[in-house]
Formats: structure tokens, C-alpha cells, sequence
């Protein structure tokens, strides 16, 4: 299983730990993943990176499509591949939600789905450099509609000559999503997976596969996992310091309407649970919505316990069906741990 090492993102101040990320690479680790919410952006430490490392792949898990034009998203990525070495980049991207999108970015939550379909074609267009990028698409248009314009654009070729493959994978968790993102993208952030989750997401994956054509399947396809790692001989405290941010996500970020991260944590069997967080965190209960997180909801996304439960545990997420796994560490001994196991089952 390809390895990779996630860098936090939401603190007030930005710190790259670059001893950590350099032992990920001396290790064999795949990849270095970053993200943004509405603090520090995650394309920006990249380059950084890129600058102290010189084989790892360089990934966004995710960068929100709603915060660029999709002409910009794609001109940060080639010239981070530019200045990286070419093949080290992933775009990964995602939607964010309508409290961010329209609260933050300015940007209409109106046509997600269609919003991401055509920023991919988009990116693709700007990667490929074939001519100047043109696209009508249904929440997107290059040039803009002169009803919604002065009338004054035209279509413009790249100046740039960027890498015309680099890879686009895509967050999603929804049915619509998964099957967009298995049609369209070359890889595939899954929201919430765990061992077991795949018999949810096939039928979904073969089905973006199918209208995908061309032969694609999951020979052609990434799916990178995610997991929290923590060397411990006190499981349950480690659980306990992860029910807070869990209770966030799941009751904060979002509301009744839309909140993938409460129907994530329905779609991993926590129905009742999901709905009870929620509405204790929207009445301000916090410390109640923190408690009503069930053990096993964050047990089973987790490696957590000493080297014995983390090596029984971890040959689940081997078999999980990703491709990859991203850890949640800040500890050495933990990546080496983990790229120990790996190379132990390889």
C-alpha cells in the first residue's frame, strides 16, 4: 500500500514539521497531503516542500474548487509541478460546503456537482495546452456569456507549457460524487472510509467506470484512505482527545440541509448517533454532542494502541480496498511503525 503523511492545516499560524515530512520520504512514503478550510491555503506549503524533499508526490486533500477559477486552480498546480519535478504532483480537489463557499469565497453553492464536472474539463484543457481554452458547460463558461459580461474576453492558450497528465483526484462522498469522480478523475479522496466501507462505494465506482468507457476500472484508479495513528497504552484516551473535532465536523460544519460529514458518519452505520450529535451541537450543547460520539465511530478510523492492536488493526486497512493511506501522525515512531507493517505485508 502506497503511504502518505498528512500536514494539519487549521491552526492560527502554519508550522511544516520538515524533519517529519524528510523521514516520510526516506521511508518510502508515496505522498505529503495538505488541505485549507478558511485559514492558511493548501498549495502554498507544497512548494515549500517541494523544496526540502525530491521524490515524494506532492497532494491537496483537498483544495476547494469554489475559492479559484478553475483557469487558476490549474495554473497553481502546473507551476508547482513546474518548480517540483514533473510527476509529483496531485490536484486533489473538492467542493468545501455552502457555509464556506458562500460565506467565505463569495461564491454561489448553487450546482455543485456541475461545478466540479467542469472544473475538471477546464484543468484539463489548461494542462493540455492544445489550443485556447474554451467550455460551456453548465455552471461554468471560458469566455464569459456576454449576457453576464462586457462582451470583451476571448479565449486565451496557456503560455505555460505544463505537464498534460497531471493527475486530478477528486473528495467526494455522495453517490452522485463517487460515480462523477470515478468517471471523470484519476484518483479518489474518499469522506469517511473505513475497512468496509467498500461494499458501500463499488456498485457507485463501477458505475462511474461505466460511463466513463474506454476500459477504466479500478486497475486505473487511486483511492487514498485516511487513518489517525497513535502509539498509546491508553486507547481510550486517545479516542476521547478525537470525540471534540469529531463533534465539530459532524454538528458544526454544516447544517440540517447539507453536512457531509453527518451524512458520512450515516453512511458508516451511526444514523442515530449522527442526528443526536448534530442537533446537540446546533442547541450549543457541545460538551453532550462531544460525549454522544460513540468509541468505535473514531476506534475504527483510527490506529490506536500499542504496536501489537496497531499491527492486528492495520491489516484490516490493508485489505480495505485504497490503494493508499494517509496517516494522521505527529509522531516518528508511528510512521516508522507503519512503513515497518507495510513493508512487512508488501
Amino acid at each position: 500500500m502506497k503511504l502518505g503523511l498528512f500536514i494539519d492545516y487549521a491552526a492560527s499560524k502554519i508550522t511544516i514539521p520538515l524533519s517529519l515530512v524528510q523521514r516520510a520520504e526516506a521511508l518510502g512514503f508515496d505522498s505529503i497531503w495538505t488541505a485549507e478550510a478558511y485559514g492558511t491555503d493548501a498549495i502554498t506549503p507544497l512548494a515549500y516542500i517541494a523544496a526540502h524533499t525530491s521524490r515524494i508526490r506532492l497532494a491537496t486533500g483537498i483544495a476547494q474548487v469554489s475559492a479559484r477559477a478553475p483557469t487558476m486552480t490549474a495554473m497553481q498546480f502546473g507551476t508547482l509541478e513546474q518548480l517540483a519535478g514533473e510527476g509529483r504532483v496531485i490536484a486533489g480537489l473538492g467542493l468545501s460546503g455552502p457555509q464556506v463557499v458562500e460565506g467565505w469565497h463569495g461564491q454561489s453553492w448553487a450546482q455543485p456537482y456541475d461545478r466540479m464536472k467542469d472544473t475538471v474539463a477546464i484543468m484539463r484543457q489548461v494542462f493540455r495546452r492544445e489550443g485556447p481554452v474554451s467550455y460551456q458547460g453548465k455552471a461554468l463558461s471560458l469566455p464569459l456569456p456576454e449576457d453576464e459580461s462586457t462582451g470583451q474576453g476571448k479565449p486565451l492558450k496557456p503560455i505555460a507549457t505544463m505537464n498534460p497528465n497531471i493527475p486530478i483526484w477528486l473528495g467526494t462522498g455522495s453517490q452522485s460524487m463517487v460515480t462523477l469522480t470515478a468517471e471523470i478523475a484519476d484518483g479518489w479522496i474518499p469522506m469517511g472510509f473505513c475497512p468496509g466501507m467498500m461494499d458501500v462505494y463499488r456498485p457507485w465506482l463501477d458505475e462511474g467506470f461505466r460511463r466513463a468507457g474506454g476500459g477504466k476500472s479500478l486497475a486505473d484508479f487511486e483511492i487514498q484512505g485516511q487513518v489517525q495513528v497513535e502509539i498509546t497504552d491508553d486507547v481510550q484516551a486517545a479516542i476521547n482527545a478525537r470525540k471534540p473535532q469529531a463533534a465539530l465536523y459532524i454538528g458544526g460544519m454544516g447544517n440540517e440541509k447539507n453536512n457531509f460529514h453527518r451524512d458520512q458518519m450515516i453512511r458508516r452505520g451511526y444514523p442515530e448517533a449522527a442526528e443526536r450529535i448534530q442537533a446537540l451541537f446546533t442547541e450549543g450543547r457541545r460538551d453532550e454532542a462531544i460525549a454522544a460520539v460513540p468509541d468505535e465511530y473514531i476506534d475504527e478510523g483510527g490506529l490506536f494502541g500499542d504496536e501489537k492492536r496497531i499491527a492486528e488493526r492495520f491489516e484490516r486497512w490493508l485489505n480495505c480496498g485504497a490503494t493508499g493511506l494517509t496517516l494522521h501522525t505527529s509522531s516518528p515512531a508511528a510512521l516508522e511503525l507503519i512503513a515497518s507493517l507495510n513493508k512487512r505485508q508488501s
